[in-house]
């Protein structure tokens, strides 16, 4: 059996958890205050756009996300009445998600936004042992299965 974490690894765990947590929240505010876009409006954009140049079938985004299909089509449903994306059907009888011009300017200005908040709540506080540092962050996130987030 598995003993339970220590002080000091619990320590460690609730620093790893509030760090992650305003990092997140800094990204998410700036993300908004920019754009109007929430996190998932900003994920959703991001792959349609940059994995898809603005189109791609409803499942194949759905993969990318690593969502399940209803959450994905409630979030869809929720952009389509902002017009940020429409959805089509396809030859093939697939569903097919398009960026819209209002989708694309939205995603432009978060970039910036979220480029400016990656940098100013969690670049800057890597510390003076910052290879160290990375590499143990790049270790944890190779050893997630599943698909590679870029946001």
């Amino acid at each position: 059996m598995t003993a339970p974490l220590d002080d000091a690894e619990t320590a460690r765990w609730t620093a790893w958890k509030r760090a992650n947590e305003a990092v997140d929240a800094a990204v998410a505010r700036e993300i908004h205050s920019a754009s109007g876009l929430s996190v998932p409006d900003f994920s959703i954009l991001s792959r349609l756009i940059e994995n898809g140049g603005g189109r791609m079938p409803q499942h194949e985004l759905g993969l990318l996300l690593d969502w399940q299909r209803a959450r994905l089509s409630r979030q869809l449903s929720r952009m389509a009445e902002r017009a940020l994306v429409s959805r089509a059907d396809s030859p093939g009888g697939r569903r097919v998600v398009l960026a819209t011009d209002t989708g694309r300017s939205a995603l432009a200005a978060a970039r910036t936004a979220h480029a400016r908040a990656v940098r100013e709540a969690l670049l800057a506080h890597a510390g003076a042992d910052r290879e160290t540092f990375w590499a143990a962050v790049d270790a944890i996130a190779e050893a997630v299965p599943g698909p590679r987030q870029n946001e």
